[in-house]
């Protein structure tokens, strides 16, 4: 902590990061369309895409490591996602999915030591724990993606319409809160067994969370009373 600055001082900042970050996640969900457009639009998703990840982790991590493999997987993913907006093929999907989910994997991790390894409960480790479960939601639409081009047909719409990578997020976010809904169904092995990974990491997520946050109040309020 810097001369100066007071605890509050302190949390305020830290709340401005992991609020700030659950922002961006929730916004970069919603301009997906923008990807798909001409002009300029996917410049402005995949700026957003590319450097909300890279940002946080060097403003919640002090981790050389992890900051490095921020910046590098947010190039690839800037890079191979302009490649597929403006000259769409196989190739630079794959790519897409692949950079995707290193690039998610970079921030699950960063987001999860910070949640994890807090002491005490406060409004930013909330946010941050919010913002993991949205971008776990949005890395398994990655795998997804991935399956689908290895495997076509891994997944199927009770609409008969083509999967793109809204309605595979759609299916993931679906499937991590155990709705369920069966609009859109895994057929193939890895489709179903990656689907069944992902519903049990969301209950032990929350399980686990409500766990620790739970135990972290209540050993602080043990302090309090012993102090």
């Amino acid at each position: 902590m810097s001369s100066g600055e007071t605890p509050a001082t302190r949390l305020d900042a830290d709340v401005a990061k992991t609020g700030g970050l659950l922002l961006v996640v929730v916004l970069h969900n919603l301009i997906y369309p923008l990807s798909t457009g001409s002009g300029i639009g996917p410049v402005i998703f995949y700026l957003v895409y590319a450097s909300m990840f890279v940002v946080a982790t060097w403003l919640l991590s002090r981790s050389r490591g992890l900051r490095a493999a921020a910046a590098v997987s947010g190039a690839a993913v800037f890079g191979a996602g302009l490649a597929n907006s403006y000259a769409p093929n196989a190739t630079a999907a794959m790519a897409v999915y692949l950079t995707s989910i290193a690039y998610h994997g970079v921030i699950i991790v960063v987001l999860a030591r910070y949640t994890f390894a807090a002491r005490q409960v406060f409004t930013d480790v909330i946010l941050a724990a919010t913002s993991l479960y949205l971008i776990i939601g949005s890395a398994f639409a990655a795998i997804y993606a991935l399956v689908e081009a290895l495997a076509p047909g891994s997944f199927t719409s009770a609409s008969d319409t083509p999967l793109g990578w809204q309605q595979l997020l759609y299916f993931s976010y679906v499937t991590l809160t155990s709705l369920g809904y069966g609009d859109i169904l895994p057929t193939g092995f890895h489709a179903q067994a990656f689907a069944a990974f992902e519903a049990i990491v969301g209950v032990l997520y929350t399980v686990i969370l409500l766990s620790r946050l739970v135990g972290m109040h209540t050993s602080t309020g043990l302090r309090e009373d012993r102090s």
